[in-house]
């Protein structure tokens, strides 16, 4: 089989689990790229890849869908901090992961936006210097309304615009 056919399997949402764990393994980075990008790969395959050597294989497991939650922990502690913004940003992450995330000043914008942070902490963040992350807080669901107040006045236009896009902002 060329590359490209592999890649092309690699890709197609037919491609049986036999086959994606095998492409899973090839020595060709596009070819196990391709199948950490393939929405219908399994989540103990994605495991498997999240162990690559590669960062970019990394990074599209960390961003996969269906990664499960016990792969996510494991990416939580990668060298690469794009692999830990995809995980800290993932609906799937465990909520203890996410606190641990919380204490690396790297991950507060990511931290911000995940729905599953805890109130705890999304108050901390609602009150950081930085206006990209008070913004990626006020946008969170999770958000209580008293702060959503709070920075609905806040100095910064982007937070005040990023309340208005909170779904509980007619709650006030």
């Amino acid at each position: 089989m060329t590359l490209q056919e592999e890649i092309a399997r690699a890709k197609d949402p037919h491609t049986d689990t036999d086959t994606l764990e095998q492409l899973a393994q090839s020595k060709q980075e596009l070819v196990r790229s391709a199948v950490a990008q393939n929405a219908h790969t399994p989540a103990s395959i994605l495991h498997i890849l999240s162990l690559d050597s590669s960062d970019f294989i990394r990074v599209r497991v960390a961003a996969h869908i269906h990664t499960a939650a016990q792969t996510l922990q494991l990416l939580s502690k990668d060298e690469n901090s794009y692999v830990r913004e995809f995980v800290a940003e993932h609906l799937n992450t465990p909520v203890e992961t996410l606190v641990t995330l919380s204490q690396d000043p790297d991950m507060a914008y990511w931290i911000a936006g995940n729905p599953h942070t805890p109130i705890e902490i999304l108050e901390q963040l609602s009150e950081h210097i930085e206006p990209n992350i008070r913004a990626s807080a006020a946008v969170n669901p999770k958000m209580p309304v008293h702060i959503l107040k709070k920075l609905s006045v806040d100095e910064n236009e982007d937070v005040r615009a990023a309340v208005i896009k909170n779904p509980n902002y007619g709650s006030f």
